[in-house]
């Protein structure tokens, strides 16, 4: 993986027995992504401005190890797979050596008015430079 972010767990991001609930871990995805491309010299506001948005396609996740109140995990992200339209992010969650999660994030470009749009060649370069 080519790009991490690193994240602490509050206590917001737990179930009553201290253990981040299953859904949040898409959330710690989505802020490695989004600071992956913007860290890529891409600004989302920008794109939006032309008319064109990321939109999750499809999420595959496995969960191997439980997360903690307080934990500092490190978000890994990558980038597989890009297309005309789409790409694939592959991300993975650890807390030190602990693997605790592992993903596969498919995007898509999007016009604002729903339809799927190419994704610009300068968007590709500079994600292909920081995550490949």
């Amino acid at each position: 993986m080519a790009y991490t972010t690193t994240i602490r767990v509050y206590y917001e991001d737990t179930d009553m027995a201290g253990v981040v609930y299953y859904a949040n871990y898409l959330k710690f995805l989505e802020r490695g992504r989004s600071d992956a491309v913007r860290d890529a010299g891409i600004s989302q506001l920008d794109m939006r401005n032309a008319g064109l948005v990321f939109v999750v396609r499809r999420v595959e996740a496995d969960y191997h190890r439980p997360a903690r109140f307080d934990d500092v995990l490190t978000v890994e992200t990558g980038l597989e797979d890009m297309r005309g339209a789409r790409f694939t992010m592959p991300q993975r969650v650890l807390r030190g050596d602990d693997l605790i999660l592992t993903a596969r994030i498919d995007c898509a470009v999007m016009s604002m008015d729903g339809r799927v749009a190419r994704l610009p060649a300068e968007i590709r370069h500079k994600l292909a430079e920081l995550l490949l």
